[in-house]
């Protein structure tokens, strides 16, 4: 009841506030050339459409929770790149900044903080006869990593966000943000009217 009187009288102060079409056209394009085009809400698919979009590795790690092998190609990149933003290879969701990278010395990504927290969760994992915190993206639930707390290194949160390298997608610095694949319709070939004999 509280919630749909809230909304009410927010409908209502936006029609107050109503703008030529001019401005409103000029509003969208303002905002489509600086804010970063984020996921809205989650991103669902099935497990068809994830296999059409992602790699094998991708799939296993981010679908069925795996990990990447330590010390792989892809953390060689990782270490070699300079200023940057992570974004989930799954759907694009922000997660992480260069700002909070870390060489931890583990053999997989490590970074002490998300760069946007509302795109990175949590929760207790059981598996493997131990408890860990698993790191997940926010928008569409794949698995990113493991985070590990009090190990003693020197980063403003003591925190150790170890996420496999393969679920990532760079862009440097001022770069655009990545295009997510997205599963391609398919192909429809048109019916040949059968040969006369």
């Amino acid at each position: 009841m509280k919630s749909a009187l809230t909304l009410s009288v927010a409908l209502a102060t936006l029609s107050l506030c109503a703008c030529s079409a001019e401005e409103k056209k000029e509003n969208a394009m303002e905002t489509a050339n600086t804010a970063p085009q984020q996921p809205t809400g989650k991103v669902e698919k099935t497990d068809e459409e994830w296999k059409k979009i992602l790699t094998p590795e991708q799939y296993r790690i981010l679908r069925q929770a795996g990990t990447e092998r330590a010390n792989g190609e892809v953390y060689k990149q990782f270490k070699e790149q300079g200023a940057g933003t992570y974004y989930c290879a799954g759907c694009g969701a922000e997660l992480f900044s260069s700002k909070e990278k870390f060489d931890s010395h583990c053999g997989w990504p490590s970074f002490y903080d998300p760069a946007n927290a509302k795109n990175v969760t949590t929760k207790d994992d059981f598996t493997g006869g131990m408890v860990r915190t698993e790191v997940n993206c926010a928008k569409c639930g794949g698995h990113l990593g493991h985070v590990f707390k009090g190990e003693g290194f020197d980063t403003p949160t003591d925190q150790r966000f170890c996420i496999n390298g393969i679920v990532l997608k760079f862009v440097p610095a001022g770069g655009a943000k990545p295009e997510v694949k997205k599963e391609e319709p398919a192909k429809v070939e048109p019916k040949k009217e059968e040969e006369k004999k």
